[in-house]
C-alpha cells in the first residue's frame, strides 16, 4: 500500500492546481448552510450560530429556562473567561440529554506517546528531518487516541502558555469512546485517509487537503476506514483566528465564508463509553453509561470548524523578490505582543511563480521563530528529495536552513519564465515563537534521518574578488 494514492485531476472551486478529485463538492442548500458528502455545515468564521436537531429545542430569548424543552439539560461551554471583551468572548450553550457531569471518576491511563514533560525531552539545535512517521502494524488495531505521539513542543498548559506538536497514526475507529483536551485547541492536518469526526456539535468529514480545529474541552470521536495519519498542532494559550489582512484589503488568503462548522446532530444511546481527557499533558479516562454525543441543540460562537486548503487565495510577488512566508498564513494564534504569534499555520500550495531577477525558492534563513514543517502530498520545492509525505522537518531558533545545493544551482541558472510551482503538492509549516524541544519518542520512532545535515553538502564557494575577476579578464 502506498502512503498516498494517486488522484485524478479535476478543477474545483478555488485553486485550480490542487488536483482534489477525492474532495467532495460543496453545495449551497440554504441560507448560510452548505452540504458536502451528505453532511451539512454553517459557513463563516467566528460567527454566532444556532442549530437544533429536533424542532423547538432551543429556548428563545434566554439560555437557562426553568425547564428546557424535551426534558433536556442546559450546559455552557466556555472557551474564554466570562469577562473577556465582547468581540473576543467565546462560549456556547448546549442542550443535552444528560449533563457532562454524569460520569465516573477519571483515572490516569498509559495509552499513547503523548508527552509534555519537557524535562525528559531533548534540547538540540540541529536541523532535523523525519521520514514518514510509522503506521500501525496491520495485525494491531490502533485508534486515534492510542496512536497519538508528541514530536516536539514547549511550555505549560497549566499556565496557558505553549505548544505541542503531535502526530496521529491509526487504523481503526474510536468505537464507544471519545476524547477532549483540557490543555488547548487542536489543529488537525490529515495526511493519509479521511477522518469522520463526531463532535458534540455535529459531524465533520475531513479529507486530505482539508484541516479542522477542535477547541479545548470539546468532546470528539475519530472514525476511519483504513490506515490514517496526520499532524496536530495543539496550542495552550490563545485560540486560532484568521490573520488580519492589512493593506491586502478586505479579501484574500483564507476567506471567512469558506470555514465550515457542523450543524447539530446527536445520538441517544445508553451503553458504556470511555471518555479520555488530556489534562496537563497526561491522559485520563472516565467511564459513563451513555454516549457523550447527546447534544440535541446548541447556540454560540465556540464550535469546531473545518477548512479546505484549496480555497486559500494565494498572494505573492508579481514583480521581484521572494516574499516572507507570512503571506501564506491560514490561521494564527496571537500572543499579547502585537504581531508575535504563538503559532502561525502557513501553507505552500500550488501557485504561479513569475518573479523576475529573483532566486525563486525559499531563501537561506536564520529565524527567531521555530519552524516545524510537514508534507501532506507532493514534493517540497526547496528539497525535492528526502522530505516525504507523512514526514517532517524541524528548524529551531536561529538554526540555519534553506535550499539544498542542487536546488540552489538549478534555480540560480534557470531561465525565469512564468510557471506553476508545487503542482500536486501541499506543504505546511507550524511556525512558533516558542522554542521547541523534541521528545524521546521522536528520536526513537525509527523515522528520524540521522544524516539530514548532509543535504547541504556540496554547497560550493562562488565568490570571486572583483580584483581577481579583472585579472582573469
Amino acid at each position: 500500500m502506498t502512503d498516498q494514492p494517486a488522484k485524478k485531476s479535476k478543477t474545483v472551486s478555488g485553486n485550480p492546481f490542487t488536483n482534489d478529485a477525492d474532495t467532495p463538492e460543496v453545495k449551497q442548500v440554504g441560507n448560510g448552510i452548505v452540504e458536502q458528502d451528505g453532511l451539512q455545515y454553517f459557513t463563516g468564521f467566528g460567527n454566532e450560530f444556532s442549530s437544533e436537531a429536533e424542532k423547538d429545542t432551543l429556548p428563545i430569548g434566554q439560555n437557562t429556562p426553568q425547564k428546557c424543552a424535551h426534558g433536556l439539560y442546559a450546559e455552557q461551554l466556555s472557551g474564554t473567561a466570562f469577562t473577556r471583551p465582547r468581540g473576543q468572548n467565546l462560549r456556547s450553550w448546549l442542550y443535552k440529554i444528560r449533563p457532562s457531569i454524569a460520569h465516573k471518576k477519571f483515572k490516569k491511563v498509559e495509552i499513547n506517546n503523548i508527552n509534555q514533560d519537557w524535562s525528559t525531552c531533548e534540547v538540540d539545535p540541529n536541523q532535523m528531518r523525519w521520514n514518514p512517521f510509522p503506521l500501525p502494524e496491520e495485525s494491531k488495531k490502533v485508534n486515534f487516541v492510542e496512536g497519538l505521539a508528541t514530536i516536539c513542543g514547549s511550555g505549560d498548559p497549566s499556565i496557558r502558555a505553549g505548544v505541542g506538536i503531535h502526530i496521529y497514526s491509526c487504523n481503526t475507529s474510536m468505537d464507544n469512546c471519545a476524547m477532549y483536551s483540557s490543555d488547548g485547541d487542536m489543529l488537525i492536518v490529515p495526511q493519509l485517509g479521511t477522518l469522520t469526526i463526531k463532535t458534540e456539535f455535529g459531524v465533520m468529514k475531513v479529507c486530505n487537503n482539508e484541516i479542522c480545529v477542535i477547541q479545548r474541552g470539546i468532546k470528539f470521536q475519530v472514525n476511519v476506514d483504513g490506515p490514517s495519519r496526520g499532524y496536530i498542532c495543539e496550542i495552550f494559550g490563545s485560540h486560532y483566528v484568521i490573520p488580519s489582512l492589512g493593506p491586502i484589503g478586505a479579501n484574500g488568503l483564507a476567506n471567512p465564508r469558506d470555514f465550515l462548522t457542523p450543524v447539530a446532530a446527536y445520538e441517544d444511546i445508553d451503553e458504556m463509553f470511555v471518555v479520555y481527557n488530556k489534562y496537563q499533558g497526561v491522559m485520563f479516562a472516565a467511564e459513563q453509561d451513555h454516549t457523550p454525543f447527546d447534544v440535541v441543540g446548541w447556540h454560540g460562537n465556540y464550535a469546531p470548524f473545518k477548512y479546505d486548503l484549496a480555497k486559500f487565495c494565494v498572494v505573492n510577488s508579481v514583480s521581484f523578490d521572494h516574499l516572507d512566508p507570512s503571506i501564506f498564513t491560514v490561521l494564527t494564534a496571537p500572543t499579547a505582543v502585537p504581531g508575535l504569534a504563538l503559532i502561525d499555520f502557513a501553507i505552500f500550495p500550488p501557485r504561479w511563480s513569475v518573479h523576475q531577477h529573483t532566486f525563486r525558492p525559499p531563501y537561506y534563513h536564520r529565524n527567531c521563530m521555530g519552524e516545524f514543517m510537514g508534507l501532506v502530498r507532493g514534493h517540497y520545492e526547496a528539497k525535492a528529495e528526502g522530505f516525504l509525505p507523512g514526514g517532517g522537518t524541524l528548524h529551531s531558533y536561529m538554526t540555519p536552513h534553506g535550499p539544498d545545493s542542487q536546488c540552489f544551482e538549478k534555480n540560480s541558472e534557470m531561465e525565469l519564465k512564468p510557471e506553476v510551482i508545487a503542482k500536486g503538492t501541499m506543504a505546511f509549516m507550524f511556525e512558533s515563537s516558542i522554542s521547541f524541544k523534541t521528545t524521546p519518542w521522536s528520536q526513537s520512532c525509527g523515522a528520524l534521518q540521522k544524516d539530514y545535515l548532509k543535504v547541504w553538502d556540496g554547497i560550493e564557494r562562488h565568490f570571486v574578488k572583483p580584483s581577481e575577476k579583472e585579472e582573469e579578464e
